[in-house]
This record gives structure tokens, sequence and C-alpha cells, in this order.
């Protein structure tokens, strides 16, 4: 005896987008997830593996540290988020119409996930003007040529610190892949029907 399920479609532009759904969700998260957990491990051996020195600023320390581990936890909200948008996607392509969700609970989850990473977009951005801040003013007063004896290298950019830098631009980026993902989404469940 066949299955009643097989012989269910689901209407046309409801089975498009939740491929498109879907597919975004699972681009949007392994994204997320490489360079979330990048970003993670080039922070705490930043904030582990280096010492602090008294009178020299630290781009892996103080207020670009701050804006940057806030916009890593958002990240791992938006982590959760896209995942989240996974499984949506199987709920829309649920035979029964009354485990769907709608059109408009499915955008305003949406717009939720989109306005997360804004929020740790611009977390990440205010982390990153603190950030070459610091390695603007430590570059300023490094001398040219050969470093003098007995001076102080914690006054010098070190590989550390634009290791802060690049886990800053991995989070930034990861934010940035999740924001065009749910524009695109946005823009695909909202077009008129032809």
């Amino acid at each position: 005896m066949p299955d009643n399920d097989q012989f269910y479609a689901l209407p046309p532009a409801v089975e498009k987008f939740s491929g498109n759904l879907r597919l975004t969700a699972w681009i949007s998260f392994w994204t997320q997830v490489v360079l979330g957990a990048i970003a993670t491990i080039i922070f705490l051996f930043a904030l582990i593996g280096k010492e602090t020195r008294a009178g020299v600023q630290d781009p892996g320390r103080g207020g670009g540290a701050f804006f940057a581990i806030c916009g890593l936890l958002v990240l791992y909200f938006s982590i959760v988020q896209a995942f989240r948008y996974t499984r949506l996607a199987r709920q829309l392509r649920s035979p029964d119409s009354s485990v769907r969700p709608s059109k408009a609970t499915t955008i305003q989850m949406i717009k939720f996930g989109l306005v997360c990473n804004i929020v740790g977009m611009s977390l990440s951005l205010l982390a990153a003007e603190a950030i070459t801040g610091i390695l603007l003013g430590k570059s300023l007063f490094q001398p040219q040529g050969l470093i003098p004896t007995g001076a102080d290298l914690g006054r010098f950019i070190e590989p550390i610190d634009l290791f802060v830098l690049l886990g800053n631009t991995h989070t930034t980026v990861s934010h940035f892949v999740s924001i065009v993902g749910s524009l695109w989404l946005l823009n695909v469940i909202n077009r008129p029907k032809s």
C-alpha cells in the first residue's frame, strides 16, 4: 500500500523557499562555526598567552578586546540561530500544514537573525577601530631600522597583535556572511509570484 506522503506535493513557492532557506542556513552555519572557532582560539591565545606590561597598550586587552569578545558572543548566538533556520526549513517541508510556520513567522525569525548579526558586526567594527588605533599608535613610536638594545619590545607591534586583528576580522566576516544570507532570504520570500 503506497504511503500518503508520496502523493503530497508542497506548494511550489514553499518548496523553493524551503530549499533556499536550508542551503543558506547551512552555508551560514558552517561559515560561522569555522571562522568563530578560529577567532575563539586566537582570542584565547591572545588573552592567556601574552603577559601584561605596565603602561603598554595591548590590542588583546582593553576596549578593543571587550568589543571583539562581545561580537564573538553574538556570533555564538547567531550560530544557534542559523541552526534554527535549518529546523525551520524542515518544518516548511512538512506535509501537515498546521506544523508549517506562516510566512509572517518565517520573516520575523529571519529579521531577528539579521538584527543579531548587525549588532554583532557593529561590535566587531568598534573592536576593529580600537585595535587598529592601538596598532597605529605602536607603529608611530616604533623606530625605523635596528631595535635599540634594552628597548621595551612590548611597545613594538608583535605578531600576536596582528593575530588579534585577524581574529576580529574572522568575526566580522562571519557576521557579514550571515547578513548577506538573511537579506537574500528576505528578498526571495518577498519576491512577487510570477
